[in-house]
C-alpha cells in the first residue's frame, strides 16, 4: 500500500497536511523496503512475530490526536496514507494502518483481524486494536497504539471485544455469525478511499 504513495498523492497531500507530509510518506516507504529485505519473502510464522513488532513500533510512533480536532467529525478512519501523512490519529487509524502495513509485507489476511472493544479503563469508551492469530485456533496477540508491547489476548482483560472484522468477513460474538466485512460502514468507506489511491 506504500506504492499508492505516488509523486501524485505526495503532492495532494503536502497541500492539505502541510510539508511535514512528504517526509512522513517517503519514510513509510523507506520502512517497507528495509523491512521487507530485512524479513524476506521466506519468512517462517515464527518469524512473524519479528515483523509484528516493526510495524508496532513504526505506526505507533504517530501522534495520538481525536477525529474531532483533526477532521471536524466524532468518528472518521483514515486510510494509511492519510494517517502517514497527517502524522496523526485515533486507535482506528493505527490499527487500520497496522493491518494494511502487515498485509503488504506478507502477513495473510486470515491471521488478522481489527477487533473493536469496549474498555474498562475510561467509562467502557470504544477501542480498536489488531489481532493477530499465529493459527485459526491460537489465542491471538494484540497491537495497541496504547503500548509498544504486543500481548495475548488474555493479558488484555481490559478489552471486551465487540466486533472483528478484515477483508472478508465481520464476526459479532454475540451473534456467532460472520458476514460481509463490507458490512462496517466506515469500512467500506477505507476501503473505497484506498482503491482510489491506488488508482490515481
Amino acid at each position: 500500500y506504500s506504492s499508492s504513495v505516488t509523486p501524485r498523492l505526495i503532492a495532494r497531500y503536502t497541500g492539505l497536511f502541510g510539508s511535514g507530509a512528504e517526509g512522513r510518506l517517503e519514510g513509510w516507504k523507506q520502512f517497507v523496503r528495509e523491512t521487507a529485505g530485512r524479513t524476506g519473502p521466506a519468512r517462517s510464522r515464527s518469524g512473524d512475530v519479528e515483523l509484528l513488532g516493526l510495524v508496532n513500533r513504526f505506526f505507533n510512533g504517530a501522534q495520538w490526536a481525536s477525529d474531532l480536532a483533526l477532521w471536524g467529525v466524532e468518528d472518521y478512519w483514515t486510510t494509511p496514507s492519510e494517517f502517514r501523512a497527517i502524522g496523526s490519529g485515533d486507535c482506528e487509524d493505527y490499527a487500520i494502518a497496522k493491518y494494511f502495513g502487515l498485509k503488504e509485507l506478507g502477513i495473510p489476511i486470515v491471521r488478522m483481524r481489527l477487533v473493536y472493544a469496549k474498555t474498562w479503563w475510561s467509562s467502557q469508551s470504544a477501542h480498536m486494536v489488531l489481532a493477530y492469530y499465529p493459527d485459526p485456533r491460537a489465542e491471538p496477540l494484540i497491537l495497541d497504539n496504547l503500548t509498544g508491547a504486543i500481548q495475548l489476548a488474555s493479558d488484555r482483560p481490559d478489552l471486551t471485544p465487540v466486533f472483528s472484522f478484515n477483508d472478508e468477513d465481520l464476526m459479532v460474538p454475540e451473534m456467532g455469525g460472520r458476514v460481509s466485512g463490507s458490512s462496517v460502514r466506515q469500512w467500506r468507506d477505507v476501503l473505497q478511499k484506498l482503491q482510489r489511491e491506488l488508482t490515481h
